[in-house]
């Protein structure tokens, strides 16, 4: 299995994003064991410190937990605050700069709507 890595964060923190990704649609869920860090190693040829950064960074956001011997698993309650987190990113961070980027394209608000309504049609 390849992946490609983009240049603009560290490979660990993408690894990080991919497994919340996966955590928030449910393919990985609360009790289920993260694939080990030699697996993921192997899988996206990547160092496995690195996977291990990315695996202690879900831990220090309480996501994941470490089972002496057994590996890492979702903790209960995973989906929901993670939910929660991202809700909260996207109206602090990712919403303000959207909002500034429409503003400066002068985008107006009927053609904002429309093509919301629009792209969702297509879903």
């Amino acid at each position: 299995m390849t992946h490609s890595w983009n240049d603009d964060q560290p490979i660990y923190r993408q690894l990080r994003e991919r497994i919340v990704g996966l955590m928030l649609t449910g393919v990985f869920k609360e009790g289920d064991p993260l694939p080990s860090v030699r697996q993921v190693a192997s899988d996206y040829q990547i160092n496995h410190l690195t996977v291990s950064k990315a695996y202690q960074e879900l831990v220090d956001m309480q996501l994941v937990e470490s089972r002496r011997g057994m590996g890492m698993y979702v903790v209960p309650g995973a989906q929901e605050k993670l939910h929660s987190i991202e809700k909260e990113k996207f109206l602090t961070s990712e919403l303000p700069a959207l909002l500034a980027r429409i503003k400066n394209l002068g985008i107006s608000a009927t053609e904002l709507c429309s093509a919301i309504m629009k792209a969702d049609e297509g879903q």
